[in-house]
């Protein structure tokens, strides 16, 4: 294995880093970008992060920002009340960015929950009563409008530079109030509490200064779940009816799904560091994590002023990862994959097998018909999937900045910032990214549009093996899963995701 992370190291790293889709034929077979992927995270949804977006912003007037989207606690229903879906306030959940190529984090942005809480009572034959839901009364649309609100969430945003637990550490702050917290809105309750959710949800999107970088934007809260997947069947062993056919089946089973999102606008020059400034790597790595406390005790008698259900304490430890999207869902076996939960970039040599001996080809030989590219090992995939490649353009060029060698071999997902947005709308942006020579697409980063799951499928069956000196067996077969991004739902700005399904609909709305 050391000698081929070895040989993987002459390739020069660029933006394209592909996420190939190896597959283990288990009983836990899974294809959401990151639901539900490992045995222990099924325990503890609120910390199971599902989905990770950066690319260059493509706001008019903000071009020179990047934007990283965190998605949290997977398959909302949007009638999941009283309850809803708040975040964890004794986990943390952290972005990290390695500019450098060490495989460590360089800048940490970490996220940290506060509950707020009103027992609200109603006056009920003369005895004062706590009410059981959330809310008692319409709700907004101002950030500020929670007197009829029973329960909801601050947070605060720390930037770590260095390691994460030991390096220097400063709290975001507000723009406007020069306050360091900041509000989640209320979870998208139906338009009687709501009316109007979007200029809501809205008021809780804050112009931020980030200490060393500038000012950029924050929001936390729920939104419409922009992956697009064909779950049921890929669950089933692949057992797609039409995998060549067209690639809008109708086929989405998170269509009717939200997700919680944790968005955040930085200047570019903030990630990169002096990198680009100095001529550099203008590459960055990100991936996101959430970490709770080591020992939790179920407290038997909880009590409305006491610590409530539980009582943590101990350090931090990480139990979600994700950087390129389906890594541990398909790639990493059964296993291994609370393993790879806890783990950091720096320690990927140990899942390596995973990468140059993937398992879905085969399968997608038997379901689809595709011949199995037998290159073993695949070196397309050890290169994208754990160090990212630059590949040659048809002037003789190279279509991303050629990067220094010796990159820590790592996953994660990777984006060359220098390289502009392809278009202001996700309207005309082409869902299928590189492969439709959109170099500003997913594997170059992720936006909301991509479709990874097409763009893996094909990947993972050999559509990258022509660059490294091999044949495709397959010609590009047009593998699809039947279910596209519906770009209507999305956003032109930022958090760019779009808002999400009411708990009940307008009753006048037919």
């Amino acid at each position: 294995m050391d000698a081929i992370l070895n040989r993987s190291k002459t390739l020069k790293r660029s933006a394209l880093a592909v996420t190939i889709a190896g597959l283990c034929l288990t009983t836990g077979l899974s294809f959401a970008s990151s639901h539900r992927e490992a045995p222990f995270i099924t325990e503890t949804p609120k910390v199971d992060g599902t989905d990770f977006y950066m690319f260059r912003s493509y706001q008019p007037g903000h071009e020179n920002t990047i934007t990283l989207i965190a998605n949290y606690l997977p398959l909302q229903d949007a009638y999941g009340g009283p309850n809803y879906f708040d975040l964890d306030d004794d986990a943390i959940y952290e972005i990290h960015i390695d500019n450098s190529g060490n495989a460590k984090e360089d800048i940490t942005f970490q996220f940290k929950f506060n509950d707020i809480t009103e027992d609200l009572q109603l006056d009920i034959g003369g005895q004062m009563v706590s009410v059981p839901l959330k809310n008692i009364g319409g709700i907004g649309p101002g950030a500020d409008a929670t007197d009829s609100v029973q329960v909801r969430q601050e947070y605060t945003v720390k930037v770590i530079r260095g390691d994460r637990r030991t390096g220097a550490s400063q709290t975001a702050t507000n723009v406007s109030t020069g306050t360091e917290t900041f509000r989640k809105p209320l979870d998208n309750i139906g338009t009687k509490s709501i009316p109007d959710y979007a200029a809501y949800a809205g008021n809780h999107i804050y112009d931020v200064a980030i200490p060393g970088c500038g000012n950029g934007q924050v929001f936390v809260g729920q939104r419409k779940e922009a992956f697009a997947v064909n779950l049921g069947e890929i669950f089933d062993l692949v057992n797609i009816a039409n995998p060549t056919g067209a690639r809008d089946q109708g086929l989405d089973e998170l269509a009717d799904a939200n997700v919680t999102s944790f968005a955040l606008e930085v200047p570019t020059t903030c990630l990169t560091g002096t990198a680009m400034t100095a001529g550099g790597d203008p590459v960055i790595g990100g991936w996101t994590t959430a970490s709770v406390r080591q020992a939790r005790v179920i407290n038997p008698e909880p009590t409305a002023d006491g610590k409530g259900a539980t009582v943590e304490g101990g350090a931090y430890t990480q139990v979600s990862r994700l950087g390129m999207p389906l890594v541990n869902e398909v790639i990493i076996g059964l296993k291994d994959k609370d393993r790879f939960n806890a783990s950091e970039p720096d320690a990927d040599g140990q899942f390596a097998t995973y990468a140059t001996n993937p398992t879905l080809p085969k399968l997608l030989n038997i379901v689809a018909g595709t011949a199995e590219p037998q290159v073993f090992p695949r070196k397309d995939l050890v290169a994208t999937f754990l160090t990212g490649v630059s590949l040659p353009d048809g002037s003789g060029g190279v279509l991303f900045s050629n990067q220094p060698e010796g990159v820590k071999p790592s996953e994660m997902l990777r984006l060359n910032t220098a390289t502009p947005a392809a278009d202001p709308s996700a309207a005309n942006q082409d869902d299928l990214g590189l492969l439709a020579l959109e170099t500003s697409g997913f594997p170059n980063g992720r936006r909301p549009v991509d479709d990874v799951v097409d763009i893996e499928l094909r990947a993972a069956i050999g559509a990258l093996l022509p660059f490294f000196g091999e044949t495709d067996p397959n010609g590009g077969a047009p593998l699809t899963d039947g279910a596209v991004v519906d770009r209507t739902q999305l956003l032109a700005e930022f958090p760019y995701l779009g808002t999400p399904i009411a708990g009940s609909p307008n009753p006048n709305t037919p």
